[in-house]
């Protein structure tokens, strides 16, 4: 059974960094496109960034919302992911998904295109 199970959200000032995990079993997230996005109450999920899955070159990818504050990485040997996030603002606030895909690397900010989902964590950054 694949899961991606996510956590390290919580309530943060504006200015502050969190970092998000996010472990997948049932599946290698090396050899996965793993994104991330976002939803705020009454929007539509957003894309925020991705890695590339490491047969595709394993590069990173990121809205201009969060680039050069966002940062996405990858430990191989615990099987998890990690959404950095620096700068945190009040418009960040959202609850925060990892997805895992085999799409093209051309389609990685489609939601649609991904495959699996994880629970979702709540991040919220008071100003």
């Amino acid at each position: 059974q694949v899961q991606l199970v996510e956590s390290g959200g919580g309530l943060v000032q504006a200015g502050d960094s969190l970092r998000l995990s996010c472990a997948g079993s049932g599946l290698a997230v090396r050899t996965y496109n793993m994104g991330w996005f976002r939803q705020a109450p009454g929007k539509e999920r957003e894309f925020i960034g991705v890695i590339r899955r490491s047969g595709s070159g394993g590069t990173t990818a990121y809205a201009d919302s969060v680039k050069g504050r966002f940062t996405i990485s990858r430990d191989n040997g615990k099987n998890t992911v990690y959404l950095q996030m620096n700068s945190l603002k009040s418009e960040d606030t959202a609850v925060y998904y990892c997805a895992a895909g085999s799409q093209v690397v051309s389609a990685v900010t489609l939601e649609r295109m991904y495959r699996y989902w994880g629970q979702g964590t709540q991040v919220t950054v008071s100003s």
